[in-house]
This record gives structure tokens, C-alpha cells and sequence, in this order.
């Protein structure tokens, strides 16, 4: 079992930033990967961000430029950095642990909100 604790979600302008942090209770070394996704209400989650242990990364299409993925091994922690926020990014952002080998775990959920 894997626990993730997200923080940083909120209401922001449009142009603002926000910073998402999300620890797990197991080692990041565990994980194939972490990341983030969202969902918007009657829509698929669909995957913002992603970090390998080996710190490689991957971007939806529409985020590059504006956010970015980051981990602290040492704190289990990984952050999405988001900037330039527009209201097309609102949404439930939820973290995601993928378990070598084992099952995927997801976080709680944090709501951001971008005000036009």
C-alpha cells in the first residue's frame, strides 16, 4: 500500500501560478514513475506530468513550457510547478504512484481553480 498526500491546490488568476506537491508514504525508488493528472466533471482523467526515478519527464501537450514536474527523493515529494495558468487548466489534479511491477496509486485530489 502506498499513501499519497497532496497540498497546493487553489483559486488563482489567469496568468497566475500555483505549486502542487504530492508525498508518498513509500520510497520513490518503488515507483516506476509519479504524476500528476486531472479531471474535469464528465471527462476522462487525462496525465499533465509525469517523473521517472531516473528524472526523466514527460508533458501533455498543452502544458509544456507553462508547467514542470520536479521530485525530492529523499522526501518521497514530487511538485508541479504551473505557470502562465489559464482557465482551460481548472480542474481536480491527482497524484499518481506506479508501483514497480504493482498497482497504480492515486491521491485525494486537490481542486485548482483559474478565474478568467
Amino acid at each position: 500500500q502506498v499513501q499519497l498526500v497532496e497540498s497546493g491546490g487553489g483559486l488563482v488568476q489567469a496568468g497566475g501560478s500555483l505549486r502542487l506537491s504530492c508525498t508518498a508514504s513509500r520510497s520513490i525508488f518503488s515507483a516506476n514513475f509519479m504524476g500528476w493528472y486531472r479531471q474535469v466533471l464528465g471527462k476522462q482523467r487525462e496525465l499533465v506530468a509525469s517523473i521517472t526515478v531516473g528524472g526523466s519527464t514527460r508533458y501533455e501537450d498543452s502544458v509544456k513550457d507553462r508547467f514542470t514536474i520536479s521530485k525530492n527523493n529523499a522526501r518521497n515529494t514530487i511538485y508541479l510547478e504551473m505557470n502562465s495558468l489559464k482557465p482551460e487548466d481548472t480542474a481536480v489534479y491527482y497524484c499518481i504512484y506506479k508501483l514497480i511491477g504493482g498497482s497504480d496509486y492515486w491521491g485525494q485530489g486537490t481542486q485548482v481553480t483559474v478565474s478568467s
